[in-house]
């Protein structure tokens, strides 16, 4: 069954906006696996507007399931927490500085050779790389060369596109999954999946190995409780 990994920045985001440690993101780390995911995400940025680099630290002593650490590798802090800590994985997403959010994935033909020299750097210290890459056969191609581990599908057209026409909107994703598939990459997925389109997306992409999901996730916790959305979007994942 594809894992679920629960990325848990909001919880950041909120505790930041008012000072203290409320709520308590390493708290909200254990609660994750205890409730049934398989996995825990963070997202640090250079202005810790959410995770923060201690909270990374904090986490990685306590995490017993999968820990993800997503980021852009062009900042050094971000590569020398990330070899300190030693995830399970790290993904690497192409984000400017000061980005709100990931809004795109990586052109992995212009920019191979980086790609290449900094994936190596994090599977020589035991870890697995996955690359943030738009559903295009190109870029999937272009990333199998670069020896990543995986990739991860950046889902928002998919999301932006399923209420008006399904089918459309997962062909591309279709299409690239299986072209990872036979250049035997991991295929991860993340951004905007929520209750309403996870089901569809899961059911018509093949050989995926986990979704990371974070906003729709805790936005749906406010309503239904932490644990109990957990389980839900479980089950969209059978």
């Amino acid at each position: 069954m594809t894992k679920l990994s629960v990325n848990i920045n909001k919880f950041g985001t909120l505790r930041n906006s008012r000072g203290g440690n409320n709520p308590d993101v390493v708290k909200a780390a254990v609660d994750a696996q205890e409730f049934g995911a398989d996995g825990v995400t963070v997202h640090p940025r250079p202005d810790e507007r959410h995770i923060r680099y201690s909270d990374v630290y904090a986490i990685k002593k306590i995490i017993t399931t999968e820990f993800n650490i997503e980021g852009n590798s062009q900042e050094q802090k971000f590569v020398d927490l990330v070899l300190d800590v030693k995830p399970t994985q790290v993904t690497l997403v192409p984000d400017a500085l000061g980005q709100i959010t990931s809004n795109h994935g990586w052109d992995t033909i212009r920019h191979k050779n980086y790609l290449l020299d900094i994936v190596g750097v994090f599977k020589k210290a035991g870890i697995r790389v996955s690359l943030f890459v738009d559903p295009v056969v190109a870029m999937v191609e272009g990333a199998a060369e670069t020896g990543t581990d995986r990739i991860e599908l950046y889902t928002e057209a998919y999301a932006h596109g399923y209420h008006a026409d399904p089918a459309a909107a997962i062909a591309p994703y279709h299409q690239a999954a299986l072209r990872a598939h036979e250049l035997g990459l991991g295929l991860n997925a993340g951004h905007d999946l929520d209750l309403h389109n996870l089901q569809f997306f899961a059911r018509h992409i093949p050989h995926l190995n986990e979704v990371s999901i974070g906003h729709a996730l805790i936005c749906d916790a406010i309503y239904l409780g932490y644990e109990n959305t957990i389980q839900l979007y479980k089950r969209q994942l059978q």
